[in-house]
């Protein structure tokens, strides 16, 4: 990783490394051999319900105390796991949190939005917001702060930032250390911190990422972080990218994801979400099936969390919920 003395030192949130689990039943029925898929478990990071994000938030919450913040303000969507861990974030370190979410107030009221305010967030609802106006209204929000006495950090959207994409290079150093023979971690691609991270140690040639929908150009985004974080170009082209997920949209649910979450909690019990996990799931087995992903080889998947996100979901918990039925004859 490309350090110097003026990185900030992390806060601490999580308990690391995280697990590598075996996910044999899943692999042998994605056509694998047995020892051939294992899961990261990203989802058990501990703060807030878990995530991805927790990684992140260590680097960009240590900056921001370094700077004297007293607030904290990011961005996301209506169901944004970023949100739900920067509020536990603020919540853990006595600082104000601020979210400013895409979207209307009464749109929904479970998953991720119940824990934001179960964590004390103020919610500032920014209408149809696309990435750009979600920014400018944070700074409104930031600056609104300021005039109040507080010293806000605006935390960026995902977490994503060559500063976050940190968490991810040491992730990727725990998974040098459990696997050392891993040839493809698949993670899905939301806002590009945790693939860009991740190529820090692996290289590009073993992240594969699949894309979520959250971001126009995701290989673009993914290759300006690496590039920051690596202090090396890492070209779109270099990278592997699956695209074929997405769907009608980011929030959409797909057949191809709600089959992968069914897999994945039948076989290994396995709880995925339908906007990201499920995706990158449904990714990895794409993969297996045109060959992208051997067998022999060691396959990860990056479990980066979401669970609450999943209450969130009512197409998918409607899809869940109609697959119940009696244990057996």
């Amino acid at each position: 990783m490309n350090r110097d003395s003026t990185t900030p030192r992390r806060a601490a949130f999580g308990t690391w490394p995280t697990p590598l689990e075996p996910a044999p039943r899943l692999a042998r029925a994605l056509g694998l051999g047995a020892d051939d898929l294992w899961v990261k478990r990203d989802d058990l990071t501990g703060l807030g319900g878990g995530g991805n994000k927790v990684r992140k938030l260590e680097w960009l919450c240590g900056a921001a105390l370094a700077d004297g913040a007293t607030a904290l303000v990011t961005t996301g969507g209506p169901q944004s796991n970023h949100a739900r861990l920067t509020a536990a974030a603020g919540a853990r370190l006595g600082l104000d949190v601020v979210l400013v979410l895409a979207g209307a107030p009464g749109t929904s009221a479970s998953g991720n939005l119940a824990l934001d305010g179960l964590l004390g967030a103020t919610i500032v609802w920014a209408g149809a917001a696309g990435p750009s106006e979600l920014g400018s209204a944070a700074e409104q929000a930031a600056e609104e702060l300021r005039r109040s006495g507080a010293v806000p950090a605006v935390i960026p959207f995902g977490g994503s930032s060559v500063l976050g994409a940190h968490g991810y290079a040491e992730c990727g150093a725990e998974l040098l250390d459990q696997a050392p023979d891993l040839t493809t971690v698949v993670t899905a691609l939301g806002s590009g911190g945790t693939m860009a991270g991740l190529i820090d140690p692996l290289g590009a040639e073993r992240v594969l990422g699949i894309h979520c929908g959250a971001v126009p150009d995701p290989a673009g985004t993914v290759s300006d972080l690496a590039s920051g974080l690596t202090g090396s170009p890492c070209p779109p082209q270099s990278l592997r990218v699956r695209l074929d997920q997405v769907g009608a949209g980011y929030g959409a649910l797909t057949e191809p994801v709600m089959a992968a979450m069914t897999l994945a909690a039948r076989t290994e019990g396995l709880i995925l979400d339908p906007t990201y996990t499920g995706r990158a799931m449904a990714g990895l087995i794409a993969a297996v099936q045109d060959g992208d992903i051997r067998p022999g080889e060691r396959t990860v998947l990056l479990h980066s969390g979401g669970l609450p996100g999943l209450f969130g979901h009512p197409a998918a918990l409607a899809r869940a919920q109609d697959a119940t039925g009696p244990a057996g004859p």
